[in-house]
């Protein structure tokens, strides 16, 4: 019974984790389904990231208060409530105010759920559970999401939580919690929170904007935007068992993790093409280094500090206000980069019509498709298949028509990808700052004045 508990605790808070980003592939079906604007559809992350953000060390806090096992299983019991409302939501305020309510109860379970599987098995294991059951619930949402979307709809996201959530309710009340208030309280361990919050800034271009840029960017479809970062978590899982065979300790396991991922990004800031294999390497060393940073700083951050949920909470914080930061700052810049994109694009487009070898009357309708399409999605980058769908041209002039689509595509998706490139190269340098506070700045005061 306790081991059965131990896994659905464990897959608990790598559910809750996952929804940071697992709705970003089905954003654009649901801004369909729901209407509303590209900025509330927005929130519908933004928010869930903001409220865990805000009320994890406030939750963290009142665990310490009191037994952490019923304040656990009511998180819990909320955070199922508010998936299923999520499920029927009608309209987007309606979906924002349930993923708020989500956050709510997430940031309860988590930090119970830190308590709880120290109780259940002893500090180093239990750490170690939720930590890593974390880190491969935050790698492996945006895959989940755009495979449930594709497969089924984007409602089905929230529906699969619910009975894993209810599950859990039992498994966190056969735990015996202990109240931990009176055990001495040590100071948030800043240097590793604040790695988490820019390295959590940085890999919002990775699970966030990577997926954009296949879906939007490429014209890829959700599911196969998401088997495709699915690199991502297969890596993370891989750089566990790496790092301890190097043994290198986690200061130095962060530092060459932040190195990987800036690496990663620069990767996905220059792809030749817009070919998938591309995106392959980069992921895989975002993927490694998701493994090493994020593990290495959370131990790091909880080692011999009490009470623990409260540095577990920090941790929580620090991660998801790093997402609030990299999303503030980077989504207002591939946002401006598509508009800037779109005239060049369309110069290049319209060279492309008029080189073509149609007839006069064909190019001119052509021309004028073009434009409406491009005028119906301004803002994003244009599916221009409708306007070709249209087109009436001769039998033996089809093949020139299906050449011509091929490069006016080729065309968008270069404009797209230039476009994505200063936010890539933006989260390789938050990345690399990360390594600021990993520096030693106390030992090297102390050796230059021995």
């Amino acid at each position: 019974m306790r081991r059965a508990a131990v896994a659905l605790l464990s897959l608990t808070v790598g559910v809750v984790l996952a929804d940071s980003a697992i709705v970003t592939l089905a954003l654009p079906e649901i801004l369909r389904h729901l209407g509303g604007s590209v900025a509330q559809v927005a929130w519908v992350l933004i928010a869930f990231n903001l409220v865990l953000a805000l009320l994890v060390v406030p939750a963290a806090w009142a665990c310490t208060r009191r037994n952490p096992a019923p304040m656990c299983a009511a998180g819990i019991a909320m955070f199922a409530a508010a998936s299923a409302a999520c499920a029927l939501a009608g309209t987007m305020d309606v979906l924002i105010a349930a993923r708020c309510v989500q956050a709510l109860g997430g940031a309860f379970a988590l930090v119970g759920c830190l308590e709880l599987l120290v109780a259940a098995t002893d500090e180093k294991r239990g750490v170690a559970r939720w930590t890593t059951a974390g880190v491969l619930g935050t790698a492996v949402g945006p895959v989940a999401g755009g495979l449930l979307t594709e497969a089924i709809s984007w409602q089905a996201i929230f529906v699969v939580q619910v009975p894993i959530a209810v599950l859990a309710v039992p498994a966190a009340l056969a735990i015996r919690g202990n109240s931990v208030h009176a055990v001495d309280k040590h100071r948030p361990a800043i240097a590793p929170n604040l790695a988490l919050v820019l390295l959590s800034a940085a890999l919002t271009a990775a699970l966030f904007l990577l997926v954009l840029l296949l879906v939007e960017g490429w014209g890829r479809s959700p599911a196969t935007a998401a088997l495709t970062v699915s690199v991502v978590p297969v890596a993370a899982f891989i750089a566990t068992p790496l790092a301890r065979r190097v043994r290198a300790g986690p200061r130095s396991e962060s530092a060459a993790g932040c190195i990987l991922i800036a690496g990663g990004l620069v990767g996905l800031a220059i792809p030749p093409s817009a070919h998938l294999a591309w995106t392959i390497a980069p992921q895989a060393l975002i993927g490694l280094g998701l493994g090493l940073t994020v593990d290495s700083l959370t131990f790091e951050a909880l080692r011999d500090r009490m009470p623990r949920a409260m540095h577990g909470g920090w941790t929580i914080g620090a991660r998801h206000a790093g997402v609030v930061l990299g999303l503030a700052i980077l989504t207002p810049v591939f946002t401006a980069d598509l508009v800037d994109a779109q005239v060049p694009a369309q110069e290049a487009i319209t060279g492309l019509v008029l080189d073509a070898p149609l007839r006069t009357q064909e190019k001119i309708a052509l021309a004028q498709g073009l434009s409406d399409q491009l005028a119906r999605e301004r803002g994003r980058v244009p599916d221009l298949h409708p306007a070709f769908a249209e087109l009436q041209v001769a039998d033996e002039q089809r093949a020139a028509a299906a050449t011509l689509e091929r490069n006016l595509d080729e065309q968008l998706e270069r404009a797209a990808t230039y476009a994505f490139r200063d936010s890539f190269l933006i989260g390789a340098a938050l990345a690399l700052a990360a390594l600021v506070p990993l520096i030693p700045f106390g030992r090297l005061r102390r050796r230059v004045h021995a």
